[in-house]
């Protein structure tokens, strides 16, 4: 048995058992890809997978067993490449962080560009996705960090710690009815067209949950997963926009207003997620304490158990 056998077997599971797309993302042939597996299983004595055909139709109770042995294999194979090239590469390398565009775009341009002062010859890779993938980017080791609001608590197979909270901000055109309103309420929005996130993104579940309890429906006129997207329509006068407080920090038009928004939703937390047991090399710590000077190295290994 070897390390091609274990990968191919564990991105069949993830590739919902298409071999085809197993080979893509392995750039190897499908034919080779079947091979490894079938003289693994001969190996084992076990079918890993059960068939119809050819076809791979589902995972068999004792490859579920060796499923669990194979992440367990290439999680410390990850961790033994990290602990190479922390000390015999201590200050280079690449720090691959998965989270959303809001995170990316307004909160991580400042710590990043603080660790690649610390650190010149360390590498920056960010992969952008909604929280879900984030989290999966996470699990798959694609990247180390995750940063996200919504979505990371939900894995068990993640550590996750408190990184910052935020609130939502109201922001509409200077002349809209609604700017002179002193105590705006939530049923005063409810009467305007609204601009906001997608379901899934920077806390839009809180913002539905709000309306809801007040027994209110949103008239929701666009949703996007882009601040700026959000704002740029809000100009052009069709609605009111909700975004995150981090997204209007540069707005300088007077055109526009921003309200806060924090006593009709409530308050936002941003998590930052590792995956268990996961050797972390020393720059990840030092980002990890430039979003928060709380997550030092020491709380992050406690909560990792390392």
């Amino acid at each position: 048995m070897n390390l091609h056998q274990f990968r191919f077997v564990q991105e069949a599971v993830k590739r919902n058992l298409n071999l085809t797309e197993v080979a893509k993302s392995l750039h190897t042939s499908q034919p080779g890809v079947s091979k490894a597996i079938l003289e693994f299983e001969e190996e084992l004595g076990i079918e890993i997978f059960g068939r119809h055909g050819k076809r791979l139709k589902r995972v068999t109770e004792p490859g579920e067993h060796v499923l669990k042995s194979i992440e367990i294999i290439l999680r410390e194979v990850n961790n033994l490449k990290r602990i190479g090239e922390q000390y015999s590469t201590q200050d280079s390398g690449t720090l691959s962080i998965a989270t959303t565009h809001t995170q990316a775009r307004y909160v991580l341009p400042l710590p990043v560009a603080q660790l690649r002062s610390a650190y010149p010859n360390v590498n920056i890779s960010l992969h952008q996705g909604a929280p879900d993938q984030v989290a999966r980017m996470v699990l798959d080791e694609t990247a180390e960090i995750g940063i996200a609001t919504e979505s990371l608590s939900d894995y068990p197979e993640l550590i996750t710690l408190p990184c910052y909270e935020w609130e939502h901000v109201l922001v509409l055109p200077k002349d809209h009815p609604l700017a002179s309103v002193a105590d705006l309420q939530l049923s005063d929005l409810a009467l305007e067209p609204i601009i906001t996130y997608h379901p899934s993104f920077t806390g839009r579940t809180r913002i539905d949950k709000a309306f809801a309890a007040k027994h209110l429906t949103p008239r929701i006129a666009l949703e996007a997963i882009d601040s700026d997207v959000i704002k740029t329509y809000v100009r052009l006068g069709m609605g009111v926009g909700i975004v995150a407080e981090m997204a209007v920090r540069d707005i300088t038009d007077e055109d526009l207003l921003v309200r806060p928004a924090g006593h009709l939703f409530g308050r936002n937390l941003a998590r930052i997620a590792f995956k268990k047991q996961a050797y972390l090399r020393q720059f990840v710590f030092e980002f990890a304490q430039l979003l928060n000077p709380e997550l030092n190295a020491a709380r992050i290994a406690e909560s990792m158990g390392n």
